[in-house]
């Protein structure tokens, strides 16, 4: 697919817009005054496959936590900040990667005006992170509630406002909870700005349905070209929402590498415990470092055809099921109890 082209900036040693790859952002929910805790979590959203990584600064001893935090942080750090400035400049000045500003709640633009001028002087790119649920009142009242009109016009405002200051890195984002909202916002401001635009569905849900918002959303965006990073939005374990990402990017043909896992709806053909079957499986082989794809079919219909089609596969028959390995059977009539284990040997030995 051709993908919108926007400005390229760097968060960190990470490169956003411009061609660059389509990077997986995150939230810490540690408290980030907790250095030791905030940089455990977010080591283990790195080794989850993390690109870039925000936390909440809402006062002065996260502030100063940012020192300690930035010292041995194992990905580009992005401060997100509300309300007070002069936590935005604070966290620059901590050596932060990115700052995020909220128009709604920044305040006046002699504010954003400091922001800009210590983030340019420590090449610190800012995203303004537009939401429906802090739009500033009087767009409100203009567009009669928060319209995708009305989130695009609040980006606008903030835009000009840095430009005016002499700042240029700047990132977007225009996020609603409600996915028809969110992308239309997200298609306005791609027509409107050159910028890189970090591409989310705000206040999505839990794991299930949070998810389903995300990947309809995100995905429509992604497979249109639009969006340079994205971060699913779930109210789960942050390493669910790395996982979530690169999913979404995997199936938009964005991201290479990993194991992709196929396997079938059941039907009234079915003579294995398919579901119990693919579910284990498929915990078994997600975190393997390998560029795969394992088929788990149900019967003989499209099973054989579709286990030919992966590098790993089984077929399911009658309480037993075929492996295949590259297109070719290398064991029949396997006890369906033995055909997880039986799997995992080929693949680890292959």
């Amino acid at each position: 697919m051709k993908r919108d082209e926007t400005k390229r900036i760097y968060v960190g040693s990470v490169p956003m817009g411009g061609g660059a790859p389509v990077t997986v952002q995150s939230m810490c929910n540690t408290d980030t005054r907790d250095a030791q805790a905030t940089l455990e979590q977010m080591r283990r959203l790195r080794a989850a496959g993390c690109d870039i990584i925000r936390v909440a600064v809402p006062d002065e001893a996260a502030v100063r936590a940012l020192r300690d935090i930035m010292a041995q942080a194992p990905m580009p750090v992005v401060a997100d900040i509300h309300f007070d400035h002069r936590l935005a400049i604070g966290a620059a000045e901590a050596g932060v990667d990115a700052v995020r500003i909220n128009p709604g709640n920044i305040g006046a633009p002699e504010r954003v005006e400091a922001v800009a001028a210590a983030c340019r002087a420590r090449h610190v790119p800012i995203r303004i992170g537009v939401n429906t649920g802090s739009l500033e009142k009087r767009l409100l009242e203009r567009y009669g509630g928060p319209t995708a009109e009305a989130l695009v016009e609040s980006a606008a405002g903030e835009i000009a406002a840095l430009r005016r200051a002499h700042f240029e890195d700047i990132a977007l984002s225009v996020k609603a909870s409600d996915v028809p909202t969110a992308v239309a916002a997200y298609r306005l401001a791609a027509e409107r700005f050159d910028c890189p635009l970090h591409v989310g569905v705000t206040e999505a849900g839990t794991s299930y349905g949070g998810l389903v918002n995300s990947a309809v959303g995100i995905g429509a965006l992604l497979m249109e070209g639009i969006g340079d990073t994205i971060r699913v939005s779930l109210t789960a374990d942050p390493a669910e929402e790395v996982k979530a990402g690169l999913a979404i990017l995997r199936a938009c043909g964005l991201r290479k590498g990993g194991v992709r896992f196929v396997s079938c709806p059941t039907c009234g053909r079915t003579r294995i415990d398919l579901i119990s079957l693919a579910k284990r499986v498929e915990e078994r082989v997600s975190g393997l470092p390998r560029d795969i794809t394992v088929a788990v079919m149900g019967c003989e219909v499209n099973g054989p055809g579709e286990a030919r089609e992966a590098d790993f596969g089984i077929a399911g028959g009658k309480g037993f099921g075929s492996l295949f390995v590259k297109g070719q059977v290398v064991r029949t009539r396997v006890p369906e109890e033995e055909l997880l284990d039986g799997l995992m040997e080929l693949i680890e030995n292959t």
